[in-house]
C-alpha cells in the first residue's frame, strides 16, 4: 500500500530533459542560452546537478510550450515522455563550447528588435529542470524579445540546503561577472537587462559590484535591474549601491512586508531586516531609496502568489503589466514547490536557523507518504533518518512494539 501511495500521488517525473520529437505545431518554442556553475548530472533527463562545477559551461535548450494552459504555471508532464501537445516539453538540450556560445549569443541578439539581452538569475531551492522551464515560461509569458540567457547556478533544489545554497551563489560570483564583461564589450548587444529572483538577488548584485569596482563604473547599456523578493541584507545592500557608483542601473524593487521565507531568512542571519521585507515608508529606508532613485514596489497588500508569499509580484495582473512596461510582463519566480512537510517544518522549528531539525525532520516524514513536494524536498534527509532509526531499532532487538517499557527498547 505505502508503494501505492507513493506512485500515485502528484507532482512530476524526474528526468523531463531528455529531447522529445516535436508533434504539436500548434505549440509555442522558446530558445534559450544557459550559463551554469553545476557540475553534469549522471541522469542525462537531469543534465546538469546540483553540485558545483570546477568551472562554468554552457546549453542551447529549446522548450516546447503547449497552446492551452493556465497563463503564469508550468505545465509539468504527469508522465514520461512529455505530450507537447499539453505539456512543457524538451525539444532540444545540446551543451556548447565557449565559441558555440558566443555564436548562439551574436545570432540571438542579430532577431532581437533593439539588440538586447534578457538575463534572468533563479532564487533559492530551485534544480536546473526547474529554472529551465520557469524561465521558457516567463520568456514566452512576457512576450519578451530580447535574447534569452538563463544563469542556473548549483542550487539542490531543497528547502534543508539554504546554507549550501548561500554558498554556491556566492561560488557564481566570478562566472557571473565574467558573462556581464562580455555582454559589456559586445558590440552587437546595445542594452541589458536583469531579473533577480530570491537569493539570486545576492548574486546579481555581488557581480554588478564586482564589475563596478573592476571596471569603474558601470556600462550605460545594462539598462533595468529588477529585484523580486531580495534575500539581501540591508546593511550589505547599502555597501553594494555604493560601490556601483552614481551611474547605476535603474532599480526596481518588488517588496512584501508579509513574505515569510524572508521573514525566517532575517533569524537566521543575525534579525537584520531584508530587503525584500522593508517598509519602504519607513526610515531610513525611505530616504536612502529615494536618494538612490530606486523604484519601489509595495506588494504586502496584495493577497497572491506562492503560499509562503515570497512570488507574490507576479501573481496579480496589474502587477504584471507594470513588470511588463520594464522587462517583461512577469510570471510567477518561484516554483511554489512548498510541501505540507515544509509547512510543518517551518512551524515546528520557527525559524531556518534550525535547518536539519529533527523534531521538524521527524514530522514531515510521514507526510511524505502523501505529499509529493515534501518527499522531493527531504528525500536525502529523511532518508538519513531512516538509517538511523534502522540503527537503534538493530541495537533493540527485545524492544515490542506492543510493550514500549520492555527491558530492550532503546529511550
Amino acid at each position: 500500500m505505502l508503494v501505492f501511495v507513493l506512485t500515485a500521488c502528484g507532482g512530476h517525473p524526474k528526468g523531463v530533459l531528455t529531447p522529445v520529437a516535436d508533434t504539436s505545431p500548434g505549440s509555442s518554442r522558446v530558445n534559450m542560452l544557459i550559463t551554469t556553475t553545476r557540475s553534469h548530472s549522471p541522469n542525462p533527463g537531469e543534465m546538469y546537478s546540483g553540485e558545483r562545477a570546477l568551472a562554468a559551461t554552457f546549453a542551447d535548450m529549446t522548450v516546447s510550450i503547449p497552446p492551452v494552459r493556465k497563463a503564469g504555471e508550468v505545465a509539468w508532464p504527469k508522465r514520461l515522455p512529455p505530450n507537447p501537445a499539453t505539456d512543457f516539453a524538451t525539444l532540444k538540450a545540446e551543451e556548447l563550447d565557449v565559441a558555440a556560445a558566443k555564436s548562439w549569443l551574436s545570432t540571438s541578439v542579430r532577431k532581437s528588435p533593439d539588440k538586447s539581452v534578457f538575463v534572468f538569475i533563479h532564487g533559492f531551492n530551485n534544480r536546473f529542470e526547474d529554472s529551465v522551464y520557469r524561465f521558457a515560461q516567463i520568456v514566452h509569458d512576457s512576450g519578451v524579445r530580447s535574447a534569452p540567457i538563463l544563469v542556473t547556478w548549483p542550487s539542490r533544489g531543497s528547502l534543508l540546503a539554504y546554507g549550501y545554497d548561500r554558498e554556491s551563489a556566492n561560488y557564481t560570483r566570478n562566472a557571473l561577472e565574467n558573462l556581464f564583461q562580455y555582454l559589456y564589450r559586445d558590440p552587437e548587444v546595445k542594452e541589458v537587462s536583469i531579473l533577480a529572483h530570491s537569493m539570486g538577488n545576492w548574486l546579481a548584485l555581488e557581480a554588478l559590484r564586482q564589475m563596478a569596482i573592476r571596471n569603474g563604473e558601470l556600462p550605460a547599456k545594462f539598462k533595468n535591474v529588477m529585484l523580486a523578493a531580495p534575500d539581501v541584507d540591508v546593511d550589505v545592500f547599502r555597501q553594494q549601491i555604493e560601490d556601483m557608483g552614481e551611474k547605476h542601473p535603474n532599480f526596481t524593487l518588488f517588496v512584501s512586508r508579509d513574505d515569510r521565507a524572508l521573514a525566517a531568512s532575517r533569524r537566521v542571519w543575525g534579525d537584520v531586516a531584508r530587503l525584500g521585507a522593508i517598509d519602504p515608508e519607513q526610515e531610513p529606508y525611505k530616504k536612502e531609496l529615494e536618494d538612490n532613485e530606486i523604484t519601489v514596489i509595495d506588494l504586502t497588500k496584495i493577497k497572491a502568489g506562492d503560499r509562503l508569499n515570497h512570488g507574490k509580484f507576479a501573481e496579480s495582473p496589474e502587477i504584471v503589466r507594470l513588470i511588463g512596461s520594464r522587462i517583461s510582463e512577469g510570471q510567477t519566480l518561484t516554483d511554489s514547490r512548498v510541501g505540507f512537510g515544509d509547512k510543518i517544518l517551518v512551524a515546528t522549528t520557527g525559524t531556518a536557523a534550525a535547518v536539519g531539525n529533527a523534531a521538524g525532520l521527524v514530522l514531515a516524514a510521514p507526510v511524505a507518504v502523501v505529499d509529493q513536494n515534501t518527499r522531493d524536498n527531504y528525500a536525502e534527509h529523511l532518508g538519513g533518518i531512516a538509517a538511523k532509526n534502522n540503527n537503534r531499532a538493530a541495537t533493540a532487538k527485545g524492544c515490542d512494539r506492543t510493550n514500549p517499557t520492555a527491558p530492550g527498547c532503546a529511550r
